[in-house]
């Protein structure tokens, strides 16, 4: 048998070959890259852990008193600042969780009263607290009142602590390709989501508030003048020296 007949012989096989072993290098490309996708990720942290706005419940826990009777000093200015807090950013109602079966059922009611006081003075309708029941699973454990009700919220759509890929050097394609990894920027994101006073802050900016007239028209009288306009701080910065320990 002659090379020319040997090859053509084994041409069909050998393009089987190819195309199968064409496959699973093609398979093999495509988990790398899901892969670099996951451990890698984006450059940009807000892509990588971007912040997002939803609906989400917003609680408090009032705890019963052991005799029942009006709520205490700190309980009360905690109902009354969720009531302004609910009148501020909430939507839909506010709910009211009451546990049922710890034998507490008067102080319990009592309780809830001292609660609708307090929301009263937190300009909340005690006319708009709804009040649901929860059985008490343990009559050891404090079985509290919980309030509820529905915000705009930011947040991250995952949680942090992710770490895909090893940050040592078992993995030398991510140790060479200096890539940020996943997790970085998670909590400086999750942080500043849960410090904003606004959610709606971060899709858009607020309006420009009125301007200070009488200090508008006073730096116009001074520029008229030929005098500088800026603010002069009059009070002299204390030297280190003479704040702390001072010369002997």
């Amino acid at each position: 048998m002659t090379v020319s007949s040997r090859i053509a012989s084994t041409g069909p096989h050998l393009v089987v070959a190819m195309l199968a072993l064409g496959a699973l290098l093609g398979g093999c490309a495509k988990r790398t890259a899901e892969a670099d996708t996951l451990a890698f990720g984006p450059d940009d942290v807000r892509e990588r852990h971007p912040i997002v706005l939803r609906d989400a419940p917003r609680s408090l826990d009032v705890f019963v008193g052991r005799n029942g009777g009006t709520l205490d000093a700190r309980q009360a200015e905690d109902v009354a600042g969720f009531a302004r807090e609910f009148r501020r950013s909430g939507k839909g109602g506010l709910v009211a969780e009451v546990p049922t079966g710890a034998r507490r059922d008067y102080a319990t009611h009592d309780t809830l009263s001292g609660i609708r006081a307090a929301l009263a003075r937190g300009g909340v309708s005690p006319n708009a607290l709804s009040v649901r029941s929860y059985p008490v699973q343990d009559p050891g454990l404090a079985s509290p009142i919980r309030l509820t009700f529905a915000s705009l919220q930011a947040g991250l759509p995952h949680n942090c602590g992710q770490w895909p890929t090893d940050l040592g050097s078992s993995e030398f394609r991510f140790s060479s390709s200096n890539a940020p990894y996943w997790n970085l920027g998670c909590a400086s994101q999750a942080t500043l989501a849960a410090q904003v006073a606004d959610p709606i802050d971060l899709v858009r900016s607020r309006e420009e508030g009125r301007p200070d007239m009488v200090k508008r028209m006073g730096a116009i009288a001074k520029i008229r003048e030929g005098r500088d306009p800026s603010t002069q701080y009059r009070q002299a910065t204390p030297q280190i020296n003479s704040t702390v320990g001072g010369s002997n």
